[in-house]
């Protein structure tokens, strides 16, 4: 069984690039992998094995 987390990513006016690759290493490191990142929002999809 899957189970998901839906993220808002909060852009900022400097180092967005290097706040984002932060983030989502972060969640890699728990187990999560990008599902979708929304093109018109700034919503990113991951998801995980929940019997891990």
């Amino acid at each position: 069984m899957k189970e998901y987390k839906v993220i808002n990513w909060k852009m900022g006016l400097s180092r967005n690039n290097e706040k984002l690759e932060d983030t989502l290493n972060q969640y890699a490191k728990a187990g999560w992998t990008v599902k979708h990142i929304a093109e018109n929002s700034a919503r990113i999809v991951f998801e995980r094995d929940k019997n891990r």
